[in-house]
């Protein structure tokens, strides 16, 4: 009688053992997250009156890019010291599209901060010749 109680303890712990691992699939990998990535981010059109003036800056804007890749909110975070400068910059970012951050797979809104830059050229462009005659610099 001794001898049946190992011999039922070891089929009934080989079967539970065999229901755990055996019906189950493994569970899937959870994807790791992911950051905000820049697909397409041209920089603004430097307005040639400034260029030629000196008048540059640095504006920092914080964003909020949706699930869908684009700027769902743009805010000025600090000011380049030129209101039409912050102005191109806030419209340009709005038009800009990005690979949006992830969670567990699935796409999530994200907040950044991009500095635009506008420097003025180290060398006066030709156009800036005609400006100061009074002329357009467009031909």
């Amino acid at each position: 009688m001794n001898r049946r109680i190992p011999v039922l303890f070891c089929a009934v712990s080989t079967a539970t053992l065999a229901a755990c691992t055996g019906s189950q699939p493994p569970a899937e990998p959870v994807p790791a997250p992911t950051e905000v990535a820049a697909l397409d981010t041209p920089p603004p059109q430097y307005p040639i009156e400034l260029a030629c003036a000196g008048i540059g800056g640095q504006t920092v804007l914080g964003l909020e890019i949706g699930v869908e890749g684009a700027p769902t909110r743009v805010d000025l975070i600090r000011s380049s010291g030129n209101a039409q400068l912050d102005q191109l910059a806030q419209e340009t970012v709005r038009t800009w599209k990005f690979r949006p951050a992830t969670r567990a797979g699935q796409p999530v809104a994200q907040k950044i901060q991009v500095p635009v830059n506008f420097t003025p050229p180290a060398v006066r462009p030709d156009a800036c010749f005609a400006l100061d005659a009074g002329r357009s610099p467009l031909p």
